[in-house]
């Protein structure tokens, strides 16, 4: 090992905002030097991203100054990095040696130095991002190595091979390799045919690959995404060695009668952003395990089916063709089935109004999901505290939303708070808003932010992956018959009926809740919602076992007016490099917990017993209409729940935008506390938003 003399320059620090080591070789010119042992904090911008990191970090750039013979021959960079949510960029000598993509992962690169970089003496070896952005990340353990990359990085092989028991057949799957360290380890393997490649992960069609990488110690393993089990093999491989090795995975979550559906997926190919391509998908989607991958370019057509034959996994899913209808100004909005050619969808519209007019000519009876309804493009938030009251699901402008669905989870865009879109969507329903709840991935990428990771469990005969009915799972998505998946999967059954169903009670409901998941994630916490009011909760002791996790039966008395019900489990998010959960795309806090979440569909009770479903605006402007006494109309809306009370108070500010407030100070004179509640849910909501 040469030894490396290291000296800090502090008024480089200071005046420069960059960090500075020396390094000179001690060992023969061929010796491998090492630039750094450590991890350096670095930051981009002013701001701290995370509360994870320090207040102050030690710099900006990365700067490495280092003595060294040349040879005129390629060399090779190691370097580990983390939390990169901008391009960092390698510089030798003050030429690009290559870029960093964004990727949060922890990951160890290895980057050729091209021929003639190098020179006699002392070098410079620079890294720092040309992003704007704030970004937070860990970059170090900086080796120069005196061989060329290709060298470096077929120094060992392992042929892999993954197979499903029962029945011992081979699947396509995802192939992950990490050092002993955790940090996922660059391939010598390229993308072909059969396989999708990113540093330490290979997605492979046939469930077989033959690993190339650096010797080392690594953890081999293997998964088909959320319904499966986790294999690993830890390997120590020498310089030369050779190894087989097959791994075994399990079904872990029964999912029968329901096909995993992922509503957003995307390509790079005609994205123009991420790094997946066309071909790449394919096997991407195939080997996370979705059935149901809804082709959603942007603005565009594009059919999954021929590229899934040409990859030869069209058996293991039915694509479903669809389009992301990006407005400028208006919101995102997939749409599917739609037919490949047709009347093209007006991605100008003035208005939400001409935007569903014109999808509903495009389209026969598809359905429409809200986009990321809680992010900000094209400076237009459409469930902004500005222009959307929550709690209500009010727009306050009037507006009428031109959706059936909504995403209440995006993998590839999670929220600081992963409850906020549930938390919307329920208010919406109570609006009267019949929006099915989905989650996506909206993922652009090979394994960044991973396709299915997010997806909708829909409810129709999955035995034939690849011969769903889609006119029968559209129709089941239109009628709310889901689950939303996150790492964990929320089954309710009330009274014999499952989501999307209308249950007519017969006295005391028995609620039936189950939560599974694979043996690698963890349910902590259970929930209840009627109307969108939390009524039980409850901690799940231990919550890591595979497959079911949790169960019970809950006794909710029957109500006297109609409402929905709702299951949400959480739990702690994934840090393992097979399926790592993402931080906040837009976060509102520097403050994050990852989760893992399960939520139900909605089943709907028809209390009143008249057959259809009400909902609480229905009873609020039924009782607003019999009265104005602040006296009398409290005494009516006791007779319903909070989420009742609450539309009440939108109707009065629609009657009296100037006078409403009085209005309901005067009702809050009266209202009983779960009244109460409901009437002062809205004015808070309100008055943060104005």
């Amino acid at each position: 090992m040469p030894h490396v003399r290291r000296a800090l320059l502090p008024g480089l620090v200071l005046l420069a905002a960059s960090l500075s080591l020396a390094a000179a070789l001690a060992g023969g010119p061929t010796a491998d030097l090492v630039l750094t042992g450590r991890m350096h904090h670095l930051r981009l911008g002013v701001a701290r991203e995370w509360d994870e990191f320090p207040e102050q970090a030690e710099a900006a750039a990365l700067v490495l100054a280092f003595d060294v013979s040349a040879s005129g021959n390629e060399r090779t960079v190691r370097l580990r990095h983390r939390d990169l949510k901008q391009s960092w960029c390698v510089l030798v000598n003050g030429q690009d040696v290559a870029c960093m993509p964004p990727d949060e992962a922890d990951t160890i690169s290895y980057l050729a130095i091209p021929p003639g970089t190098l020179t006699d003496g002392r070098n410079e070896l620079r890294i720092s991002s040309r992003g704007t952005a704030p970004d937070d990340v860990l970059i170090g353990e900086v080796t120069v190595i005196d061989r060329p990359r290709a060298e470096v990085m077929a120094e060992a092989t392992v042929d892999v091979s993954v197979h499903e028991q029962p029945g011992g057949r081979a699947v396509p799957s995802r192939i992950t390799v990490a050092d002993e360290h955790g940090a996922l380890v660059s391939l010598g393997n390229v993308t072909d045919a059969t396989h999708a490649v990113r540093p330490g992960v290979v997605y492979t069609a046939t469930g077989a690959a033959r690993l190339r990488l650096p010797a080392g110690r690594y953890l081999i393993s293997a998964g088909r995404g959320f319904e499966y089990g986790v294999d690993r093999i830890a390997v120590d491989l020498a310089k030369g060695a050779t190894a087989s090795h097959r791994l075994t995975i399990r079904r872990e979550v029964d999912t029968s009668g329901w096909a995993a559906m992922d509503t957003h997926v995307h390509t790079a190919t005609f994205a123009r952003h991420g790094d997946a391509t066309i071909d790449e998908r394919m096997l991407t989607l195939a080997g996370e395990g979705i059935e149901l991958p809804v082709s959603s370019e942007h603005n565009t057509r594009v059919d999954l089916d021929a590229g899934a034959r040409a990859a030869g996994v069209r058996q293991h899913f039915t694509p479903v063709l669809g389009t992301e209808v990006t407005t400028p100004a208006l919101g995102h909005f997939n749409v599917f089935p739609i037919p490949p050619q047709g009347r093209p969808i007006e991605q100008r519209s003035t208005d939400w109004s001409a935007l569903r007019t014109s999808i509903e000519a495009a389209a026969e009876r598809p359905a429409i999901v809200l986009n990321h309804g809680r992010d900000v493009h094209g400076g237009f938030r459409p469930l902004g505290a500005d222009r959307h009251i929550g709690v209500a699901g009010e727009d306050r402008g009037g507006w009428a939303l031109p959706a059936n669905a909504m995403e209440v989870v995006n993998s590839g865009a999670v929220l600081s708070d992963g409850l906020a879109l549930p938390r919307d969507w329920m208010g919406m329903l109570n609006r009267g808003l019949m929006l099915t709840p989905v989650g996506s991935s909206d993922s652009h990428d090979v394994a960044r932010y991973i396709v299915g990771q997010g997806r909708t469990y829909v409810r129709c005969d999955d035995s034939r992956p690849g011969a769903i009915d889609l006119l029968r799972a559209t129709e089941s998505v239109r009628r709310g018959r889901v689950m939303v998946s996150y790492g964990l999967l929320t089954a309710i059954d009330v009274a014999g009926s499952g989501p999307g169903d209308l249950v007519r009670p017969r006295g005391e409901l028995a609620v039936r809740i189950r939560v599974q998941g694979p043996g690698w994630t963890r349910a902590e916490q259970v929930a209840l919602y009627v109307n969108g009011t939390l009524v039980r909760e409850d901690v799940i002791p231990g919550g890591t076992g595979a497959g079911l996790k949790w169960e019970a039966t809950w006794r909710l008395a029957a109500p006297a007016h109609d409402v929905h019900v709702v299951a949400v489990a959480t739990g702690p998010g994934v840090s393992a490099p097979y399926w790592p959960t993402a931080k906040p795309y837009q976060p509102t806090s520097t403050t994050f917990r990852p989760y893992v979440l399960g939520m139900s569909g909605a089943v709907f009770v028809d209390g009143d017993g008249s057959g259809t479903f009400d909902s609480a605006l229905a009873y609020a402007r039924r009782e607003l209409a019999g009265t104005t006494d602040p006296r009398s109309l409290a005494a009516r809306l006791a007779r319903y729940d909070a989420a009742v009370a609450t539309q009440a108070a939108s109707l009065l500010r629609a009657r009296d935008p100037a006078g409403f407030e009085a209005t309901v100070d005067a009702l809050l004179q009266h209202a009983p506390p779960h009244v109460a509640n409901g009437l002062r849910a809205y004015l808070d909501a309100w008055r943060t938003g104005r």
